[in-house]
């Protein structure tokens, strides 16, 4: 998933402003109590959505994918002050595990969990949204992008992480490797669509940036 060379990592992490305290126990005990901890967005990439959502400020915020609630207290940092972030998850064994932060966290208030399938969710979400963070499923992304295109406000912007795939993107791809496929017909799915400008941010395993004009 990481692509630069270890010490450049290490450069670039050194040289991002740090985590907060409860961000970096909640890094540490994500990774060394909760599986697949490298779906964790981590430091910088964190840092990186926090800087987002500060730049763009929204009112409504829709992440499809918790896991134990990183990405969700990132990117909640940017919201206005009326501000709220919905982030949906068919995972509820990490459910607890999250919320014990959040509640940590004087943001607790304007996260709402929902838990269950992102498909049947988002249509009845009656929001207008300013900033979306796929990360869950990647044979759903383009699914996901097509649901919440029309809940997005134009002017705002759709983030999608795992577009490189850990370099798969770029290597011949068998048949029976669903996943990458779909990465990729997501990533020229985006290319294609006259309705947006994108740009693939090579961050980590990739996140594509979206903007619906």
């Amino acid at each position: 998933m990481d692509f630069l060379p270890a010490d450049l990592t290490d450069y670039a992490e050194a040289h991002t402003s740090p985590e907060s305290d409860l961000l970096r126990r909640l890094n540490r005990n994500t990774r060394a109590h909760v599986m697949a901890p490298r779906m964790l967005s981590g430091h910088l990439q964190g840092r990186l959505l926090s800087m987002i959502a500060w730049m763009i400020r929204p009112r409504r915020i829709l992440e499809i994918g918790t896991y134990t609630g990183y990405s969700a207290l990132c990117l909640a940092e940017g919201l206005t002050d009326d501000g709220r972030l919905i982030t949906i998850d068919h995972n509820e064994e990490l459910e607890d595990f999250a919320r014990s932060y959040w509640q940590q966290s004087p943001l607790n208030d304007r996260i709402e969990f929902r838990i269950g399938a992102a498909a049947e969710i988002i249509p009845m979400l009656d929001e207008t949204f300013d900033l979306v963070f796929i990360d869950a499923d990647k044979r759903n992304n383009s699914l996901y992008f097509d649901l919440i295109f029309d809940k997005l406000r134009p002017g705002g912007f759709i983030l999608a992480d795992n577009v490189l795939w850990s370099g798969k993107v770029t290597a011949p791809v068998k048949s029976s490797d669903l996943d990458t496929t779909a990465v990729l017909a997501f990533n020229q799915k985006i290319q294609e669509d006259p309705r947006v400008e994108n740009v693939l941010l090579p961050v980590r395993d990739g996140i594509m940036m979206i903007r619906k004009l």
